[in-house]
């Protein structure tokens, strides 16, 4: 099984624990997340020091009013290193408005341009800017993976263009049913599981950080709330990812 989003540098505990405790519970690989230049160093130096870790590296829309927003170049230095398989996350998100909209946008698209360039899947975050996100990824040609999927009026425009959706702890909870709803809907190929570790704890270890080993409680619900088999469905899981971030 592969946990297709986790910050593995945003951890209190070291990542030689988060990941043993992973591979014991059946997680063989994790995508680790950097967010900002200082965390994608950070999350690079982990993807490198551990097997079955990878990378995904990219500037936050919260940080696109920061430094690390012109700093591009330097992020497709990074890039370049054989254990970084995505941009991202990147994307929108016009709910915290920690920058403005037009800064957001305007590296959004610099970062699809990357990925673009550099043949990579882009990990997209968003949030109160479907319209918006969604006109944006028209002029990506590439992989696309919704991250932590919550915005259901994407759904339409997510399977035509056969994105990737991943699904986080939050599609556990008592009152996400229209999330299980939207899992219902995606096409197996095209569905993938994360923690969004230190977040989005899944229901059984909600209040307490999350870790990769979690995305097994994830698994389950999706498998339960789309009547699949759990094992199968793991098996499905992990396939997509290998597809989605040119694992193999």
């Amino acid at each position: 099984m592969t946990d297709s989003h986790a910050h593995l540098d945003g951890c209190e505990e070291p990542a030689e624990e988060l990941v043993v405790r992973a591979r014991a519970a059946g997680v063989s690989r994790i995508i680790s997340v950097g967010s900002g230049l200082k965390s994608c160093r950070e999350t690079l130096a982990i993807a490198n020091g551990h097997e079955g870790v990878f990378a995904a590296l990219g500037i936050h829309p919260h940080q696109a009013a920061e430094a690390d927003a012109t700093a591009l170049d330097e992020l497709r230095d990074l890039l370049g290193d054989e254990r970084a398989v995505a941009v991202g996350e990147t994307g929108l998100d016009f709910y915290r408005d920690y920058a403005p909209h037009d800064r957001q946008l305007d590296l959004f698209e610099r970062q699809l341009d990357l990925a673009a360039d550099l043949s990579k899947a882009v990990v997209v975050h968003t949030r109160a800017a479907s319209a918006e996100t969604a006109a944006a990824l028209t002029r990506f040609p590439g992989t696309v993976v919704l991250h932590c999927f919550s915005s259901p009026e994407l759904l339409p425009i997510a399977l035509e263009r056969g994105y990737y959706v991943s699904f986080a702890g939050n599609v556990t909870y008592p009152k996400a049913e229209e999330l299980r709803e939207a899992a219902r809907a995606v096409a197996r190929e095209r569905l993938l599981a994360e923690t969004d570790s230190p977040y989005l704890a899944p229901q059984p270890r909600r209040g307490r950080p999350n870790e990769p080993a979690n995305v097994m409680h994830t698994v389950t619900a999706l498998a339960e709330t789309r009547g699949d088999d759990a094992a199968e469905l793991a098996a499905q899981l992990d396939a997509n990812a290998t597809t989605a971030f040119a694992l193999g």
